[in-house]
């Protein structure tokens, strides 16, 4: 797993074999963060990584200048995993890794963010139900942008909120406003 660009640019992390989660790939990580230029302004911004699995998101958002970013994996290995990563790379206050279920932390949490991202596991059974979950609270600051990762069964382009979706290989993204 490496980080794509910003501060943190070229920065390779090696993933146990033993992980059952399956990083973003850097190819579609790479474009989706193109698209996502035209949308989010990443530096000075408060981030959301849910589903954060390996901290792939996590890492690349902090590298793009994100103010904080806070980081939801309920695994105890891959959170263990996110916190050397942040350890390795230095970063201090920016990043909060927390080890938590992350229906449990939209449904508590109170603090907005610009950017949120959430890859839950596409054979989750509530896969479908996350975005109306985190459009639903308040979550999301207002102009701010939510991407959500899932497999080609899933097609929310009639979601109210519906902004935009995109395609790399197996790994589609809707992203909404």
């Amino acid at each position: 797993m490496r980080v794509i660009t910003g501060k943190y640019k070229g920065r390779h992390f090696d993933i146990p074999r033993t992980f059952k989660a399956r990083p973003t790939t850097d190819f579609a990580k790479e474009n989706i963060f193109n698209v996502l230029m035209g949308y989010v302004d990443f530096d000075g911004a408060t981030a959301l990584d849910l589903f954060s699995g390996t901290g792939s998101i996590t890492l690349e958002l902090l590298s793009r200048g994100c103010r904080q970013v806070v980081s939801v994996e309920q695994d105890r290995d891959h959170h263990r995993f996110i916190l050397q990563c942040l350890k390795s790379i230095g970063v201090g206050s920016e990043a909060i890794a927390l080890r938590a279920d992350a229906f449990r932390f939209i449904r508590q949490c109170h603090q907005q963010f610009d950017f949120i991202f959430a890859d839950p596991p596409y054979a989750l059974p509530q896969l479908a139900t996350i975005p109306d979950l985190v459009l639903g609270g308040s979550l999301l600051a207002p102009g701010g942008v939510f991407v959500f990762e899932h497999g080609s069964a899933n097609d929310f382009t009639e979601h109210p909120r519906f902004l935009e979706h995109r395609s790399y290989g197996s790994v589609n993204f809707t992203l909404f406003r």
